[in-house]
């Protein structure tokens, strides 16, 4: 029987949970812009917020058309291979990682604020520990919660800004104009706009998370939560870096940078309302924590059952947590986080290479399902031209993000995210040809311990089931009646993509329909492909979502392993409502 979900998430509960996400970065964008745009940090602002504006429509019509889970690895996974969605997958995986040690340590330099005593460094690990324990028992993202810590936070920056705008009023702006008349780097204005804006890509960090959750929104909800995203970033990165560039020396800034906005309540109201940005920020940023910990178990799952990754990850507790995967984070996050030494801009570093070649990514799945999937239906479409530019200012700040900062600081990040991006691609890879290397060691083995016989039969005995097994799982392609062109394409993708020796091709008919030719082109497909079987079952009745939930069931082939060409707009059903079944010509 079909799954329900009993509750979906409304505007304010959908935008609390990615809002806490990309509005977290408010609280340290700034401090990052000024230390390489100086007092030209807010303009540098203004020009992200325009490059998010186009990515709004760009997210709105790849979402719309294909409303499910997983970001830039559904998109790719449903328009391009296998392979390039993987690199998506890790690159989303990097970016969570950096995002939890970025969110917990600026968490805790926060707190240091009002608890002068703490380790920074250890207490960054105790609160990625405490949410590795909270995610492994089973309490996730609560609507409720999230709507809190996002009424709080944004009720606190207002503060911060009412209070800086009144400091302003009675303090004049004799700190702006001298701040204005200084020197700006000797390269140039338009130099010195390209460093702020490569640092102030950081503001943006969290506009993906609702495309990660969207099948739990309400319809209509996601674009909503994307013009809100913008809206709030937009207005306070901007505002925010004005504000302290008319109030604070920069010279100050850099000695602040950890917990600059408790810095600038401090002087702009005193200590209660330092203390108020303070606790805001504990909250906030461990709510961005949380959210890195629930999204990455998702991701990785959805990949493990795509067998992308290891089954060992698929272990569950009692509470139907993967607790293996947890654990895999906490690890990682620990690990970047001395490799890093805690250092902001390095940590800051990693995740916006990764956050931007996500971007990226995302960008050029919109042209390949303007190109692959013209038929899909979708509430809105994104001016290929404007994809194009807005691709384009994602590579001028990544390259921006390489020259940025002091002794060669953003090559050392970039070396820290391709140490870890490497490692990561190399695995996957191994995983999704662990049939051809399984070949290999049978060969191998064989050769090399002829001389010991028994062993040699063991393992290659070990191998070769191991082998049966990764080939047994069937996938299933529901065809039209199409020609033989686009089910040899079907077979093509298939070959290059899964490790299967079966193949069930599904025509749902009327009563009316002939499939001789169907079958006839089928004999020869089955010939031309003889690592491959197809089976070919004809239906009487209609497709939808019942009778997949009913297939699925009948033979226990997982709904992501069942293929279906581009609908059309007269499709009945949303692809979400298929149930994970993927679209793959």
């Amino acid at each position: 029987m079909k799954d329900k979900i009993v509750h979906k998430l409304n505007e304010l509960q959908a935008t609390a949970i990615c809002g806490n996400d990309i509005s977290s970065s408010c609280l340290y964008v700034s401090a990052l812009t000024i230390a390489y745009a100086g007092q030209y940090a807010w303009i540098s602002l203004l020009v992200v917020a325009v490059v998010l504006f186009m990515f709004r429509k760009i997210y709105g019509e790849v979402v719309g058309a294909l409303p499910l889970n997983g970001g830039a690895y559904n998109v790719l996974l449903n328009t391009s291979s296998k392979r390039v969605a993987s690199i998506a997958a890790i690159l989303t995986v990097l970016s969570y990682m950096a995002t939890a040690v970025i969110s917990a340590g600026e968490a805790m330099h926060y707190l240091h604020n009002i608890f002068h005593g703490i380790n920074v460094e250890i207490a960054t690990i105790v609160v990625l520990l405490i949410f590795t324990g909270l995610a492994i028992i089973g309490i996730g993202e609560s609507a409720a919660v999230a709507v809190f810590i996002f009424i709080v936070h944004l009720a606190s920056l207002t503060l911060l800004v009412v209070a800086a705008i009144f400091f302003l009023i009675n303090h004049g702006t004799e700190t702006f104009e001298l701040n204005w008349s200084l020197p700006h780097n000797p390269r140039g204005i338009v130099y010195t706009l390209f460093l702020g804006f490569s640092a102030a890509m950081l503001g943006i960090s969290g506009f993906e998370s609702s495309a990660n959750f969207v099948e739990e929104q309400q319809p209509g909800v996601f674009r909503k939560t994307l013009r809100n995203m913008w809206g709030i970033v937009s207005f306070f990165n901007p505002v925010i870096a004005l504000l302290i560039i008319a109030i604070l020396p920069i010279v100050q800034v850099e000695g602040h940078q950890e917990s600059l906005l408790s810095y600038l309540g401090q002087i702009t109201g005193g200590n209660w309302l330092s203390w108020v940005i303070s606790i805001d920020a504990v909250l906030v940023l461990c709510g961005a924590v949380l959210t890195s910990f629930v999204g990455v178990s998702g991701l990785l799952k959805r990949m493990t059952l795509d067998r992308i990754l290891p089954n060992y990850f698929l272990k569950e507790n009692k509470n139907g947590s993967s607790y293996r995967i947890i654990i895999t984070f906490f690890i990682l996050c620990v690990s970047v986080l001395y490799a890093t030494k805690g250092d902001l801009a390095s940590l800051a570093g990693v995740y916006t290479f990764s956050f931007l070649a996500v971007m990226a990514l995302f960008g050029i799945g919109n042209l390949l399902l303007k190109i692959k999937r013209k038929r899909l239906p979708r509430p809105e479409k994104a001016n290929a031209f404007v994809v194009v530019i807005a691709i384009c200012f994602i590579i001028i700040g990544f390259r921006g993000n390489m020259v940025v900062g002091k002794n060669g600081e953003g090559m050392r990040a970039f070396q820290t995210f391709v140490q870890y991006l490497i490692p990561a691609l190399i695995f996957v890879f191994l995983m999704l040809n662990r049939a051809v290397l399984i070949n290999v060691a049978v060969s191998i083995v064989s050769y090399f311990y002829k001389p010991i016989r028994k062993f040699t039969i063991v393992s290659n005995r070990y191998l070769e089931r191991l082998n049966r097994k990764i080939h047994s799982q069937e996938f299933v392609f529901f065809t039209k009646g199409d020609n033989v062109g686009i089910l040899n394409k079907v077979m093509q993708y298939v070959e290059d993509n899964e490790t299967t020796k079966k193949l069930k091709i599904v025509n749902v008919k009327s009563p009316e329909t002939n499939n001789e030719a169907l079958k006839k082109d089928l004999e020869v497909l089955d010939r031309a492909y003889p690592e491959i079987h197809i089976e070919f079952i004809e239906i009487n009745g209609t497709f939808g979502p019942d009778l997949i939930d009913k297939l699925s069931e009948k033979w226990g082939i997982p709904k992501n392993f069942m293929f279906i060409g581009s609908p059309s707009d007269k499709f009945p059903y949303r692809v979400s409502e298929l149930g994970g079944v993927r679209l793959i010509m």
